[in-house]
């Protein structure tokens, strides 16, 4: 949707999948929800792309993520791709591929979601998907969007490192800095007063010296995470 905002309800559409016909919200129940978008079935960066997430699908569960992918192909073309990304992945033969592909071969949601990449277009000059990566919350709020162009294919690890951060930064009042991984020390915000963080993080906060005096560089051991 373009102009979708971070904290915007995320649109409830219906569509088909491999998985049958699915409603958003319903599919999503309590999860939280990774919905991406790539430019074409049969293509390379894309079969590399669906076939680590497709890896990654019990590290995803773990976190009570669903995991769902969309382009402008149809319904049957995406079953008998999905073949060829366990084939990729040399998964044993009959393996099912463990999330849904969405077929939107009629364009109507990469346009309703603002997918569409204007440079990359298919034989007849339509456009195609571009890389999105919108991570939707037990809300249904949309919490974090990425777009990539098609030549550049996405690291689902750190979409998993984004997960983690979101799902700590909803039920803690910390942030997360540069490269930050599960089990680091986080940063405690600066709107948060010293004598209220001392409250709130026993086990210390500790603050970095600074030339300029400021006292805004407080890192305190990551509390225990929770996930909705």
């Amino acid at each position: 949707m373009p102009g979708m905002l971070l904290g915007d309800v995320f649109p409830n559409f219906e569509a088909n999948s491999t998985f049958g016909r699915m409603k958003l919200h319903d599919f999503l129940g309590d999860c939280w929800g990774v919905l991406f978008s790539h430019p074409r079935d049969f293509t390379p960066v894309c079969t590399t792309e669906l076939g680590r997430a497709a890896q990654l699908s019990p590290e995803f569960s773990k976190r009570n993520v669903k995991l769902m992918a969309l382009s402008v192909d149809s319904l049957e073309e995406h079953q008998r791709w999905s073949k060829d990304i366990m084939a990729y992945n040399n998964a044993e033969p009959g393996s099912q591929f463990p999330f849904p592909i969405i077929a939107d071969d009629r364009r109507e949601l990469v346009e309703r979601l603002g997918m569409l990449d204007p440079e990359e277009k298919d034989c007849s000059g339509m456009p195609l998907s571009a890389r999105c990566v919108f991570v939707i919350g037990p809300d249904k709020k949309l919490k974090l969007s990425i777009l990539y162009p098609a030549t550049t294919g996405r690291n689902f690890d750190e979409i998993l490192r984004v997960i983690d951060s979101l799902q700590l930064t909803a039920h803690n009042r910390v942030a997360t800095p540069v490269d930050w991984r599960l089990g680091n020390s986080v940063m405690v915000p600066p709107s948060i007063p010293e004598t209220e963080a001392a409250a709130l993080f026993p086990a210390g906060v500790f603050t970095k010296d600074l030339p300029s005096g400021k006292k805004y560089l407080r890192y305190t051991p990551q509390p225990n995470t929770q996930q909705q």
